[in-house]
C-alpha cells in the first residue's frame, strides 16, 4: 500500500514542475450610455483552436478586471459579457506577460443586431442567479451532471452525492423549472448526462409561493435547475446494466427517459443485494451503490462497515421501481406526479460487550440479537400549479403512502455484578407485522396586490395516517440475587421470574391539520415591509394496542391489564406573530415575533386516573442578517428563539413496562424547553484566484432541556423517567479554504485545509445522581486533488480529531481520544478506453483496547472498458479487495464502554455491463465533440 501513495506522490511532484508561459491581461469596463462601470461582467479567454475556456473572472464594483494564468497558446480569443450589452469580443496575442487592454466601452445590446458573438461567458451573475455555461467546461464524453458538477468553480460533491455550492448545502434539483423524481437530487444528477444540459443555474431555494411573491429567504439552502438544450429536449434516452458476481452477488438497473418539450416521463428500475438503492449507474463512482465506508466516531468508537443502506448493518436485498411525469397542461397549468416502489428483505446479527459505569460501582451486559426484516414501500406524489393570472397562483400537492414490513427479532441479553456474577438475564423473541397508509395534502394559495409587493397567501394543510400492526412475543426474564436462606452461599440464586407469551394487536391513527394565513404590508416599495402571520395547528392520533397471553388451551384470550394502552393525543396551537423585512442590493435584514398557545392534553382510556392536559404559552423570536460585499463574498448571521413543549410520552405518568429489565414511566410536571441559538458566517469564492473560503460558528444553549433520568438497583433493573436540567450548550464551528492551481492546460491541482470543533456540556444523571459533562474536540484536515487530462486523477484526503471528555464528579474519569483517517482515491484513463478507479480507506485509532483491532484498510476497485462506440461499458468491480471489512466497534461515552460486532457484506467480485441510448437531438445524434478534459 505503501508503495502506491508513493508512486501517487511522485506524479504529483513530477508534474506540477512542468513548463508553461504566463500571462496576465487586465482592464476595465464602463457603459457607454451611462459612462458608468459595469460590476459582475464576465470577462473570460477561450483557446483558438478549440474554444475551450483558459481562464474567467468577473468585474468589481469599479469595473476593474484582472486574468492570470498559464497556458502553451501563442494567443487566445477574450470575451466580455454583461446582461443587456453587446457581447465584446478580442483576439489577444500573448507576445508579453502583461497586456493592458485599458478601458473597453461596452455598448447597449439590440434584438435587431446583425452580429452576433456565439459564445457564452462560463458564468453570468443575474442579480440572485449564478449560471454556468456548460459548453465551457469540458468533461469525459459520457458524464454524468454529477460529473460535470463536480468541475464547476465553488461546486462541490462529497462522495454521497450531496452538493454545496460557496459552502451552502443544495436541497433541490430541478430540471426545467420543474421537479425530477420527487426530493432525491442524486436521481437527477447521478443518471442525467451531461450532454443534453445547456445551463446550470444556482438560487436560493424558495417554495413556489416564495418564488412567486418574490420573498427574500435565508439562502442557506440552494436549487440547482438544470435548462436542457432545446434540440434536446424531443427524444428517449436511458440506460440499463446488469452484473453478477462470486457469492451469488448481483446488481441491476434501467432507466427510460421520454421528453417531448414541456412533456417528460421518466420509468426506473432496479434490484440487488450488495446494500444499494439500486438507482445509480454510475458504474465508477458509485460501483456499489453509495460506495464503503470506514469511521471512528468522536467519543472514541472504531468502526469499519459497508454501505449504511439499510441501517448500516447487516445485508440487504432490494429491489425499486419508479416512474416520473411532468407536463404542461396549459399556459396556466403545470402538472408534476411520480410513483415509487421500494422492497427490502435484511439480515443482521449483533454482539455487544458492554462495561456500565454507576458513581459508585461498575457492572457489565452481554448481548446477542438477530433480526430479519421485509419491506414493502409504495409512494405516489403529485403537483399542480396553476397561475390564474399574474397575480394569483394556487398549489396543490397531494401524496400517498403504503407500508408493510414483516420482522423477526430474537434476543439474548445478560448483566453481571463487578465480581462477574449473574445478576439478570432475559431471552425474547418476537414477530411483528406492520401496515400503515398515509394521506397527506398541501394547498397553497397566493395573491399578489399592486407592485409595491403586498401579497396574502392561505396555506392549508392536512394528513391522515391510520396504521395496524400484530405482534407475537415471548420471553423469559430471570433476576438473580442473594440466597438469603443461606448468607454463605457465594452464588447468586433465583429470586424473581417473568415468563411471557403474549399477542398484541395495535392500531392507531393521526389526524392533523395546519393553517397559515399571512398578509405582507409594503411599506417602501419592494424594499421594507411588515407581515402579519397566524398558524393553527391541531395535532390529533390515537394510539390502542390490546395484549392478550396465552391461556390453558393455547389461545390468546387473557387480557393484560398492565401492558395494553390507549391512548388519545392531543396537540393544538395557536401562533399570532408579525415580523418585519428589509432588502437592499447588497444586503436584506428580517425579524419576526410569534406568542404561542398550547395545548397538551392525554386522554387515558383504560387508566382515566392518569389523564393529563396541559396548557403552555410562550414567545419565539428570529432574526436575520446578509451582506453581499460583492459577488464573490457574503455574510450572514441570525438569532432564533424556539419554545420546545415535552413529548406526550414525557409527561404521561403511565409506567411502561414492557421491558422488564427498564420501566419507564413520564414526568407530568415537566416545563417546556427554551432554545436560544446563535450563528454566524462567511463565505467567499474568487473565480480568478480559483479559491475559496468558507467558515461557520452555531451556539445553541438551552434552558429546562427535557433528559432521562434512569435509576438502577442492587439487581441492575432500571427504572427511567424524565427531568428538566439547565445550562447544556453546543456550539461548533468550521473552516475551510480551497485553492486551484492551473499548472498548464493539461494538468490542475487543487489543495484544500479546514478544520472542525465543536464544543459540547450536557447536565444528565447517572443512577440518580446529577453530572456535568463536557465534550471538547477539533478536527483539522488537509486534501490534494491532482488531474493529469486524459491520464490520470490522485485525490489524498487526510484528517486527525482529538477529543477530549470531562467530567464534574471524580467517580468519572476523564477521558482523551485521538483518531487518523486517511483516504486515497485514484483515476487512471490510460490505454484508451480503459478507466481504472481506486478508493482506500484507512482508519487509526490508538485508543482502543487491548485485544482489539486499531487499525484497517478498506480498499474498493473498479476496471471499466468502454466498447460499442462508447455507448457500452463492461466493469470489473472488487469489492473490500484486501478482505478486512468489519464493523467491530468500540464506544466510550461518560456512562459506559462497549465493543460491538455485527453482519456486513464482505468480500466480492462483479462483472457488469451497461448500455446506454439516446434519440435526442437531430436524426437522434447528440453532437458535441467531448473529449476526456477536467479543468
Amino acid at each position: 500500500m505503501k508503495y502506491l501513495f508513493l508512486i501517487a506522490t511522485s506524479f504529483c511532484i513530477t508534474f506540477t514542475f512542468a513548463q508553461s508561459n504566463n500571462f496576465k491581461i487586465f482592464g476595465s469596463i464602463k457603459s457607454i450610455d451611462e459612462n458608468s462601470p459595469l460590476e459582475s461582467a464576465t470577462v473570460h479567454v477561450e483557446r483558438v483552436q478549440d474554444s475551450s475556456v483558459i481562464s474567467y473572472t468577473i468585474t468589481n464594483k469599479e469595473g476593474e478586471f484582472q486574468l492570470e494564468d498559464k497556458t502553451n497558446d501563442k494567443s487566445v480569443n477574450l470575451y466580455i459579457s454583461y446582461v443587456g450589452y453587446k457581447t465584446y469580443y478580442k483576439k489577444v496575442e500573448l507576445n508579453k506577460e502583461t497586456i493592458d487592454l485599458g478601458v473597453i466601452e461596452m455598448e447597449v445590446s439590440n434584438a435587431l443586431d446583425e452580429v452576433v458573438i456565439k459564445s457564452a461567458a462560463p458564468i453570468t451573475i443575474k442579480k440572485d442567479t449564478l449560471e454556468f455555461n456548460v459548453k465551457s467546461f469540458k468533461t469525459k464524453k459520457d458524464a454524468t451532471v454529477e460529473d460535470l458538477l463536480k468541475q464547476l468553480p465553488g461546486v462541490e460533491v462529497d462522495d454521497e452525492g450531496k452538493i454545496k455550492v460557496n459552502g451552502k448545502e443544495v436541497n433541490k434539483i430541478l430540471v426545467n423549472g420543474k421537479p425530477f423524481f420527487g426530493d432525491d437530487p442524486t436521481i437527477t444528477t447521478k443518471n442525467l448526462t451531461k450532454d443534453i444540459i445547456e445551463k446550470i443555474q444556482v438560487v436560493d431555494t424558495k417554495t413556489k409561493s416564495e418564488a412567486f411573491t418574490g420573498e427574500t429567504v435565508d439562502g442557506e439552502n440552494k436549487t440547482i435547475n438544470l435548462t436542457i438544450k432545446e434540440e434536446n429536449n424531443k427524444g428517449v434516452f436511458g440506460r440499463v446494466a446488469a452484473g453478477g458476481g462470486t457469492d451469488e452477488r448481483y446488481e441491476m438497473a434501467g432507466m427510460l427517459n421520454y421528453f417531448d418539450n414541456d412533456q417528460r416521463i421518466s420509468v426506473l428500475a432496479g434490484g440487488n443485494n450488495i446494500n444499494s438503492p439500486g438507482f445509480s449507474f454510475g458504474e465508477i463512482r458509485k460501483m456499489f451503490g453509495g460506495g464503503s465506508s470506514m469511521s471512528m466516531s468522536s467519543n472514541g468508537s472504531f468502526t469499519i462497515d459497508g454501505r449504511s443502506f439499510g441501517g448500516g448493518e447487516g445485508i440487504v436485498k432490494s429491489q425499486n421501481i419508479g416512474a416520473n411525469y411532468a407536463d404542461e397542461l396549459s399556459e396556466t397549468t403545470d402538472i408534476s406526479a411520480d410513483y415509487f416502489y421500494s422492497g427490502s428483505s435484511s439480515e443482521n446479527k449483533r454482539a455487544t460487550q458492554r462495561e456500565n459505569i454507576l458513581p459508585d460501582s461498575r457492572y457489565f451486559t452481554n448481548s446477542l440479537s438477530s433480526t430479519y426484516n421485509d419491506n414493502d414501500n409504495h409512494s405516489a406524489n403529485m403537483g399542480f400549479d396553476i397561475e390564474v393570472d399574474s397575480t394569483f397562483l394556487i398549489n396543490i400537492d397531494p401524496s400517498f403512502r403504503y407500508s408493510k414490513s414483516k420482522t423477526t427479532f430474537d434476543n439474548f441479553e445478560e448483566s453481571l455484578n463487578d465480581e462477574r456474577i449473574l445478576t439478570n438475564e432475559s431471552n425474547t423473541n418476537s414477530l411483528v407485522e406492520n401496515d400503515a397508509k398515509n394521506f397527506r395534502n398541501n394547498l397553497n394559495v397566493t395573491k399578489r396586490f399592486g407592485d409595491k409587493g403586498a401579497f396574502v397567501r392561505v396555506s392549508l394543510t392536512n394528513e391522515i395516517n391510520a396504521r395496524n400492526s400484530d405482534d407475537f412475543l415471548t420471553s423469559q426474564t430471570n433476576v438473580y440475587g442473594e440466597d438469603v436462606n443461606n448468607p454463605n452461599n457465594p452464588d447468586y440464586v433465583l429470586i424473581d421470574q417473568v415468563i411471557r407469551d403474549q399477542y398484541t394487536d395495535g392500531e392507531g391513527g393521526v389526524s392533523n391539520f395546519r393553517s397559515d394565513i399571512r398578509y405582507r404590508l409594503p411599506i417602501i416599495k419592494k424594499e421594507f415591509f411588515i407581515n402579519f402571520d397566524y398558524d393553527y395547528s391541531r395535532d390529533k392520533s390515537t394510539d390502542r394496542k390490546s395484549t392478550f397471553d396465552k391461556d390453558a388451551n393455547g389461545e390468546y384470550s387473557i387480557f393484560n391489564d398492565d401492558l395494553s394502552t390507549d391512548f388519545e393525543y392531543l396537540n393544538e396551537s395557536m401562533t399570532p406573530g408579525v415580523s418585519l423585512s428589509y432588502r437592499k442590493e447588497k444586503w436584506s435584514a428580517r425579524a419576526g415575533f410569534d406568542y404561542i398557545f398550547r395545548t397538551l392534553e392525554n386522554v387515558d382510556l383504560l387508566r382515566p386516573q392518569l389523564s393529563i392536559k396541559r396548557r403552555f404559552e410562550a414567545t419565539e423570536l428570529w432574526s436575520s442578517f446578509n451582506y453581499r460585499f460583492n459577488p464573490k463574498a457574503s455574510l450572514w448571521t441570525g438569532y432564533r428563539l424556539n419554545n420546545t413543549p415535552p413529548q406526550l410520552e414525557q409527561l404521561q405518568p403511565f409506567a411502561n413496562v414492557s421491558d422488564p429489565l427498564n420501566t419507564i414511566v413520564g414526568n407530568p410536571n415537566l416545563e417546556p424547553s427554551n432554545n436560544h441559538r446563535i450563528s454566524m458566517g462567511f463565505n467567499a469564492f474568487d473565480w480568478q484566484k480559483r479559491t475559496g473560503f468558507y467558515s461557520y460558528v452555531s451556539a445553541t444553549f438551552i434552558e429546562n432541556q427535557v433528559v432521562s433520568k434512569t435509576t438502577i438497583d442492587e439487581n441492575f433493573v432500571r427504572e427511567t423517567t424524565y427531568a428538566n436540567v439547565d445550562g447544556n450548550y453546543r456550539v461548533n464551528g468550521n473552516l475551510d479554504y480551497s485553492k486551484d492551481v492551473k499548472v498548464d492546460s493539461l494538468r490542475t491541482i487543487k489543495f484544500g485545509v479546514g478544520a472542525f470543533a465543536n464544543l459540547n456540556k450536557s447536565i444528565n444523571f447517572n443512577n440518580d445522581v446529577m453530572y456535568a459533562s463536557k465534550v471538547r474536540s477539533i478536527s483539522p484536515s488537509a486534501s490534494l486533488t491532482f488531474t493529469w487530462k486524459d491520464i490520470l486523477e490522485i485525490r489524498p484526503r487526510y484528517r486527525i480529531t482529538f477529543t477530549t471528555n470531562k467530567y464534574d464528579i471524580d467517580d468519572f474519569e476523564d477521558r482523551k481520544f485521538s483518531y487518523h483517517d486517511l483516504n486515497i482515491k485514484t483515476a487512471l484513463f490510460l490505454p484508451k478506453n480503459f478507466e481504472w478507479r481506486n478508493d482506500i480507506q484507512y482508519n487509526y485509532n490508538p485508543n482502543i483496547g487491548p485485544g482489539f483491532q486499531s487499525s484497517a484498510w478498506f480498499w474498493n476497485s473498479t476496471l471499466a472498458y468502454s466498447v460499442l462506440k462508447n455507448n457500452g461499458t463492461v466493469t470489473l468491480k472488487v469489492y473490500d479487495l484486501l478482505n478486512q471489512n468489519t464493523n467491530a466497534r468500540r464506544t466510550a461515552t461518560q456512562n459506559y464502554i462497549q465493543d460491538s460486532q455485527s453482519t456486513v457484506l464482505e468480500q466480492y467480485f462483479m462483472l457488469s455491463f451497461s448500455w446506454k441510448f439516446n434519440s435526442l437531438g437531430k436524426k437522434g445524434e447528440t453532437g458535441g465533440n467531448d473529449v476526456f478534459f477536467f479543468d
